[in-house]
């Protein structure tokens, strides 16, 4: 028993690791076995050095969020206090939790009669209610600025890293001489670091406050994960680098609408927001089509051939384009939404508003029902990030 369930494993270990999946023909593991230049090459094992890094990175998180977000967050006016807190009441207590949050005319007219409670106080009641369960705005603008300065930081990295690397400005030198291209420290640190990244995103949706999107967003930063280590011991982490890239670039301009959204600075925060749309749409439907997907499909083709883990990888690549198509469109239609709302003149004056950021995050970033979006960030990244929710 014991023999055959041994020969079981073997042979599925021996699937997974299959040199006809993952390798071009001709190229075997054992080629990767000398250490070249660098850090060698890409093994599988290396990715074990993400979780205690990862855990490091929380770490940084909470010293982060307690002694450098938090004074600041102060210092912009936030209280650090959480909603106003509903009165104690078990009827209605048992309708909000059983029953519905969002009760009709004809539901509070019959708690009315039953509590003797005037109508728009128990209104009162049911929104003082919905808004215990909402995260203070202290604690997402903590975890907005912690965002904020990673994707800042890891794109300012990669650009300085990236700037001096010969495939950024010839992404023909992605494919050359490939699989053989030994890692440099720089690009090691940069991989490791961004997967370091969503695998703490990952420990953290499990400390964090519990949002509507928790499943949505555990699935994402799973695939994010998945897209990165599987690039990492597929060798392609030239052309991955350009991927995270891209996509960091306008994560940080998102974090930093977010931000002044919760400070209450509401004209820097739509600004922000309309240079966000713009580098978005740049990035995901120009740069990554014609830049990324022209080189893994073609130049690849040309230079190495297609082979089982090539295909898969251009799969994935392709689907996050098709995503890429529909988050674009579901922020122009929106933001085309806020623009037509701005023009409408209101009794006694006219109450222009180019985009409000806290609308759009909550129709649009983190919540699909209704022909929205749930993040995301690889990413993209989309994405993404999680929720102002």
């Amino acid at each position: 028993m014991a023999t055959a369930a041994a020969g079981a494993l073997g042979l599925l270990w021996g699937w997974l690791w299959s040199e006809r999946f993952w390798l071009p023909q001709n190229v075997s593991w054992a080629d990767f076995e000398g250490q070249g230049d660098g850090y060698g090459y890409p093994r599988a094992r290396d990715i074990l050095s993400v979780f205690p890094l990862a855990a490091g990175v929380f770490s940084v998180r909470l010293l982060f969020e307690r002694f450098i977000a938090k004074p600041c967050a102060l210092h912009v006016g936030i209280q650090d206090s959480g909603p106003y807190q509903a009165q104690p009441n078990a009827i209605l207590e048992k309708v909000f939790m059983s029953i519905t949050k969002y009760p009709d005319e004809k539901r509070l007219e019959g708690l009315s009669k039953q509590l003797d409670w005037d109508v728009r106080k128990i209104q009162c009641w049911f929104r003082h209610r919905r808004n215990q369960d909402k995260p203070p705005t202290l604690t997402k603008f903590c975890e907005s600025m912690w965002r904020f300065t990673f994707y800042l930081c890891i794109f300012c990295y990669g650009i300085r890293f990236l700037w001096s690397s010969p495939w950024f400005w010839d992404t023909r030198q992605c494919w050359h001489s490939y699989p053989y291209q030994p890692l440099t420290s720089g690009l090691y640190y940069y991989y490791i670091m961004e997967l370091a990244f969503y695998w703490s995103l990952m420990f953290s949706q499990f400390t964090d406050i519990k949002r509507k999107d928790f499943l949505i967003m555990f699935v994402h930063h799973l695939a994010t994960i998945g897209l990165i280590t599987f690039s990492y011991i597929n060798n392609m982490v030239r052309v991955g680098t350009l991927v995270l890239c891209l996509h960091d670039v306008s994560d940080f301009l998102l974090e930093a609408a977010k931000l002044a959204n919760y400070a209450k600075y509401q004209r820097l925060c739509d600004t922000l927001f309309v240079i966000f749309s713009a580098v978005f749409v740049v990035t995901r439907l120009g740069i990554y089509p014609f830049w990324i997907l022209s080189t893994t499909l073609f130049e690849s083709w040309e230079m190495i051939g297609p082979y089982p883990s090539w295909w898969l990888f251009n799969g994935l690549l392709l689907v996050l384009q098709v995503l890429h198509v529909i988050w674009s469109y579901l922020i122009a239609r929106i933001a085309f939404k806020a623009l037509i709302r701005g023009k409408v003149t209101y009794p006694g004056r006219i109450r222009p508003r180019l985009c409000t950021l806290h609308s759009f995050l909550t129709s649009f970033l983190f919540s699909m029902p209704g022909g929205s979006w749930t993040v995301s960030p690889l990413a993209c990244k989309c994405i993404c990030a999680s929720c102002v929710q």
